[in-house]
Parts: structure tokens; C-alpha cells; sequence
């Protein structure tokens, strides 16, 4: 299976590891154990969900009293599972803060809820969000966006950036 972990330096380390640990307990090793929360303890695992044999959901504190589930849904950016999106907060565009009520929300204001929020950081303040062609960063962690993406062409790649 493939890993692939980003830096803060905005590169990634990729590696193939054989499984380890039993990430949906059904008896076969399909997750690699590690520290990923760097708190000391292997008790983290990262696992393959879609069987592409890339990871893309990974556990902290995995067997422990509240672990914490974190998933690549194709972004290319972990982030906290949408079932825990009810206690995530976020900042519309305005810098006005909203609590979330589903996963879907209108951060960009023409009146439809259709972006999907992600929390990167784990720290229950929204720092990415993905409409239908655009992309919204926060980028310092400061909780307001920084940069918005666009997606033109449809391609699943940014055609042009702006510092909002």
C-alpha cells in the first residue's frame, strides 16, 4: 500500500509499507500503525477505505477512548470527517462566524448551500472549503481565507488563484 504525508514546508514523503493493524476490525491487517499525532505513541494508523491501494483515512489515537478520524476524499488534504462537521465552525466571507449545521453550507453567498467544508488542522474551525469550481484556503490559520481557488475548465485543477 501507498503512504504519502505532507510537511509543513508544503512537501509530501511517499512510501509503501505492508499493513500492520486491523483498521476496520474485520481480522485482516489492512492499515499501517504509526505516530502521526507525533505525541510519542504508535497508536495512529493510516489505512486504504477504497481499496486503490493508496491511503486515505487515517485514525488517531486508534483503539483509544476518543479517537479522531481523518480522511483524503479526494482533495488531496486530510481533514476531519464530515459526522463531526455538526461542531465545526466557520467564517463566511465577510469574516461573520457561522456554526454548521450539515456538511453543505453557502460560503460563497449566492444563496444555496453547495460548498463543503474541511477542518485540516482538527482545531473545529473550517480551513478549506470546495464548491462546484472553487476552492477557499486558509492558509495561515488565522481563520479567515486567504485564497481562492478556480477551476475553470473543469479539470480538477486550479486555473488561477486570488489573495482575498
Amino acid at each position: 500500500m501507498e503512504y504519502c504525508l505532507g510537511e509543513p514546508d508544503g512537501s509530501a514523503t511517499m512510501w509503501s509499507a505492508d499493513p500492520t493493524a486491523d483498521a476496520d476490525g474485520d481480522g485482516v491487517l489492512d492499515a499501517v500503525a504509526l505516530d502521526l499525532d507525533d505525541d510519542g505513541q504508535v497508536d495512529d494508523v493510516l489505512a486504504d477505505a477504497d481499496g486503490d491501494e493508496l491511503a486515505d483515512r487515517g485514525v488517531l489515537d486508534f483503539g483509544g477512548d476518543a479517537p479522531v478520524e481523518v480522511t483524503d476524499d479526494g482533495t488531496g488534504t486530510w481533514a476531519v470527517t464530515a459526522d463531526r462537521v455538526a461542531a465545526l465552525r466557520w467564517l463566511g466571507l465577510d469574516g461573520v462566524e457561522h456554526p454548521a449545521a450539515s456538511a453543505l453550507v453557502d460560503l460563497d453567498g449566492d444563496g444555496q448551500p453547495g460548498e463543503r467544508l474541511a477542518d485540516v488542522n482538527g482545531d473545529g474551525l473550517a480551513d478549506r472549503a470546495f464548491g462546484t469550481g472553487a476552492a477557499w484556503a486558509d492558509v495561515d490559520a488565522d481563520g479567515r481565507w486567504d485564497i481562492r481557488l478556480v477551476d475553470a475548465d473543469g479539470d480538477g485543477r486550479a486555473d488561477s488563484a486570488a489573495r482575498l
